[in-house]
């Protein structure tokens, strides 16, 4: 696959009709460059320690209470990882797994759901298939090109510095839209 050149890569939100956002029920995502600007610090004595965005955190609780699974798929194994996803209390959080579609594919069908409720965010050619099978592919901008190149979405804002959040401000609103018509739709059926 050629290499896109990185003045031509832009944010394809736009593009996504607002019902494929609000057909989205597991938001499902890597770790290392998507949830952090992809540096692990490891002190000497072999500990190590992890930036995450207080940012995403926020949106990432306000997604689960308004019903939109999370999950954290990791290919690398980590304690930091670990107690962040349990501070924000993320229901899913598999780690030391490379096959990340496989993962999701598995998650996907014990909770009912098919490839088009999913969406992915990935930053690196492994998260490739995992972006491909779901409705909707999203990268950050230091995504390798390939990963760019294959994302319906690249958000404006860096791996670790709210990209996340961006996304789930995108899916929050987009349910809230599809909750309110809903609503009004049965407010004039009652009528």
């Amino acid at each position: 696959m050629p290499r896109p050149d990185p003045s031509a890569i832009r944010n394809l939100k736009s593009e996504i009709p607002p019902a494929a956002w609000a057909r989205i029920r597991l938001f499902a995502m890597d770790v290392d460059g998507v949830l952090t600007d992809g540096t692990v610090l490891i002190s000497s004595d072999g500990t190590e320690a992890k930036s995450f965005s207080i940012l995403d955190g926020h949106g990432l609780r306000q997604l689960g209470r308004a019903g939109v699974v999370v999950a954290w798929i990791s290919g690398r194994a980590s304690a930091a990882t670990t107690t962040r996803a349990s501070e924000l209390g993320i229901p899913h959080v598999v780690q030391g797994r490379p096959d990340k579609l496989a993962v999701l594919q598995d998650l996907a069908a014990r909770l009912g759901l098919t490839g088009g409720q999913c969406a992915y965010m990935g930053d690196d050619v492994i998260d490739l298939p995992a972006m491909v099978w779901t409705g909707i592919a999203i990268a950050p901008p230091g995504a390798m090109p390939d990963v760019l190149a294959g994302a319906h979405v690249v958000t404006h804002r860096a791996g670790g510095h709210g990209a996340v959040r961006e996304i789930c401000d995108h899916l929050l609103a987009a349910h809230a839209a599809g909750a309110g018509s809903k609503a009004s739709k049965g407010r004039s059926q009652s009528k």
